[in-house]
């Protein structure tokens, strides 16, 4: 009898990202306060009759509910199927080899922690899958399987509203008040993760003024008073400026989406620009602008804080 395990998780946008020295082990110092939005990716996997005590992920496919990418994402290095095989292999029991389904509704490599959130939905369904056939492992395990995946998995596990420290995945709930409406657009540049941050070591040798930013508590302030107004103004991204100086079409995109909205913000190392508004009408209308005025660029509206990856239903 075949089971499916159905999971998700959020995606994120980075309220704050401050960027602080590189360390020892290729890694920058960050202090990031991550936002939970409720524009979802699903994972789920489909449990066959064939038992193994070895690797269980035989194959994997993903539907796109944004723009496909040029290259195949769906193989053993993918997050999700590298996720899953990570659970059965500590869990330590036989398990049913299984097949991975994901529907994908965050923009690929647009800097909202799309990978990230298929893999901390993976690791859930995964656990509920081993549930039926031993001990589930416990929130601590997941949490450093998570971690061991990638900087930004924890928080997709998480969800809420955290501030992030060490790789990001040091993690702290933080009190926030009310909804938080967003339009995220994707302009479709690509931006490497890895050369925005180099990038920005290079600008700062050159440039006094670009230090880190590391205080976050006019954000934290802003949050628990439930004013979008505010958090607008507290809202900083310390990879904004390589991103712009990699990719210089996101200036118009930046200036046009904040005169419509309260503020736009690169989320993360981008591409994607974050836009922050004031209600979900005031969003709906940006989004409507936006694909107006950028013809062909992704746009969709989300509200945020969400909640972490969670079993939707097993059956």
């Amino acid at each position: 009898m075949v089971h499916k395990y159905v999971a998700s998780a959020p995606g994120k946008v980075n309220l704050h990202l401050g960027v602080g020295e590189a360390r020892a082990d290729g890694y920058h110092e960050l202090v990031s306060v991550f936002h939970a939005v409720d524009r979802r990716e699903r994972v789920t996997l489909i449990a066959s009759d064939t038992m193994t005590d070895g690797p269980i992920v035989r194959s994997m496919s993903t539907t796109f509910f944004v723009d496909t990418p040029d290259e195949d994402i769906d193989g053993p290095g993918n997050l999700a199927w590298r996720a899953v095989d990570a659970v059965a292999a500590r869990a330590g029991v036989a398990l049913p080899e299984v097949r991975i389904e994901v529907d994908k509704h965050v923009f690929v490599a647009g800097g909202m922690a799309g990978g990230s959130a298929d893999a901390a939905a993976a690791l859930v369904a995964a656990n509920a899958l081993v549930a039926d056939y031993g001990t589930p492992l416990d929130d601590d395990t997941l949490l450093a399987l998570a971690a061991s995946l990638g900087a930004d998995v924890p928080f997709s596990l998480m969800g809420g509203t955290a501030l992030g420290t060490g790789r990001g995945d040091e993690l702290v709930a933080m009190l926030s008040r009310g909804r938080l409406h967003w339009v995220f657009v994707n302009p479709k540049v690509g931006i490497p993760t890895g050369k925005a941050f180099s990038l920005l070591d290079d600008m700062r040798h050159n440039n006094a003024t670009l230090v880190p930013h590391l205080n976050t508590q006019a954000l934290s302030q802003a949050l628990t008073s439930g004013d979008a107004t505010r958090v607008a103004a507290a809202m900083h991204n310390d990879l904004e400026e390589p991103a712009l100086a990699m990719r210089p079409q996101l200036a118009r995109l930046l200036d046009v989406a904040a005169d419509a909205g309260l503020r736009a913000m690169v989320s993360g190392s981008g591409p994607t620009v974050a836009v922050l508004c004031d209600s979900l009408e005031h969003a709906q209308w940006v989004a409507d602008y936006l694909a107006e005025r950028f013809d062909g660029y992704e746009v969709f509206v989300a509200e945020g804080p969400d909640q972490g990856a969670v079993v939707e239903n097993v059956f």
